[in-house]
């Protein structure tokens, strides 16, 4: 049985990129959610009017990978403590946000956002916003896998790529084999 995930961190580019290599998901799709707009276009959020932000969408295998542990490598691959930013992305398309989907999600979420508070990871308040899920909007087909696509383009040398080598060396007993 496959379970579901709804998570922005910053540019869906990099969570795209690091899910598609964690043992345990089964499917990545990157797009948008939390906004008023129906079936946004990247334009259209790129432009902080829209209200959703970019996010990923992973299909796991809860017997392969818990709920909990697809948090902690959310946590681990992105700023949770800068509102509407990361790096030099700044726009409310760039927030820190999971979708519970359920209320087991909800209550998951906010156990492992305390744990990861508790253990002073990031020496800053989180500020990922929790919320109950909102339709998601699947990315155009170029914002799809975009990482493996374009692995020599300015943006994935400069800020995919320190955090896909953040994530394998971090967490190399978690990826899938023939990853990295």
């Amino acid at each position: 049985m496959t379970e579901h995930a709804t998570l922005g961190g910053g540019c869906f580019w990099c969570l795209d990129a690091v899910y598609r290599e964690l043992h345990g998901v089964t499917e990545v799709v990157s797009g948008y959610a939390g906004g008023h707009v129906e079936n946004p276009t990247y334009e259209q959020v790129c432009g902080k009017r829209t209200g959703h932000a970019e996010v990923v969408r992973v299909g796991f295998d809860p017997a392969a990978l818990s709920y909990a542990d697809l948090l902690r490598v959310f946590f681990t691959i992105h700023d949770p403590t800068t509102k509407d930013r990361q790096g030099n992305d700044i726009g409310p398309q760039y927030r820190s946000v999971i979708f519970a989907e359920t209320a087991e999600q909800m209550t998951t979420a906010r156990e492992v956002m305390a744990e990861i508070t508790a253990e002073g990871i990031w020496g800053a308040p989180l500020v990922t916003e929790l919320q109950p899920a909102a339709t998601f909007w699947p990315a155009e087909a170029e914002h799809q896998d975009y990482f493996n696509r374009n692995p020599w383009s300015g943006y994935c040398r400069a800020v995919v790529a320190p955090k896909v080598l953040k994530f394998r060396k971090s967490f190399a007993e978690r990826l899938k084999r023939g990853a990295a």
